[in-house]
């Protein structure tokens, strides 16, 4: 018997266009991608790539325009509104929870099949540099996927030691640039692709050393 993958990002397409009738589209974010048992994934890009857009599919805080998303098997989208973050949960910056807003009523939506979230998604956390601090939050992040949990890191490198965190703690990863995903089982990997060691610049040399 086939287990359930943890999270399934199912040809999922989020267009934003402008204008009304001459309609142009203004950003195109693809995403099709499975993973099927706990761990933690790093995710990388640009600004505006599209790195929070996908976040905020995968908890069911933004609709796709076509697509589905999978978590746990259940649709996220078709999951009560008060009850999407026991299944994926978006922590933003400085750890703050992203809040949902309602689009259908509760009562037509059907409840989540977990009490606690699976799927933890961290956008671009502050890692503070004090004694111990980076430390703990990274065992915080084994801790989650030891209790069979996805953690899903999401950082934009500006220091060497930003990216010696993904090298340590991430598992594989995902890259994103102007809507597109591309991803990688390794570090080593994910450093082949020239669009990322064009993205990461000097950070890559710095690694390196």
């Amino acid at each position: 018997m086939t287990e359930t993958p943890l999270l399934h990002v199912d040809q999922v397409h989020k267009t934003y266009t402008q204008g009304v009738l001459n309609k142009r589209v203004t950003f195109d974010l693809q995403a099709d991608f499975t993973i099927e048992k706990p761990g933690i994934v790093g995710v990388m890009g640009p600004n505006g790539s599209g790195k929070t857009t996908l976040f905020e599919l995968i908890t069911g805080s933004n609709n796709p325009t076509s697509g589905q998303v999978r978590v746990c098997g259940q649709d996220i989208h078709q999951v009560r509104s008060d009850q999407r973050d026991r299944l994926a949960i978006h922590y933003h910056q400085s750890y703050q929870v992203r809040h949902f807003r309602k689009r259908r009523p509760n009562f037509m939506l059907q409840p989540s099949s977990t009490d606690y979230p699976k799927v933890h998604l961290f956008d671009e956390p502050q890692f503070n540099t004090q004694d111990g601090y980076i430390g703990f939050m990274l065992d915080f992040f084994r801790r989650l996927r030891e209790e069979s949990r996805l953690v899903v890191l999401c950082v934009h490198p500006n220091e060497p030691f930003h990216l010696r965190i993904m090298q340590e703690i991430c598992e594989s990863f995902i890259f994103v640039q102007k809507g597109r995903l591309t991803q990688a089982p390794d570090f080593n990997t994910l450093l082949q692709n020239p669009d990322v060691t064009a993205y990461l610049g000097e950070l890559v040399g710095s690694q390196a050393a």
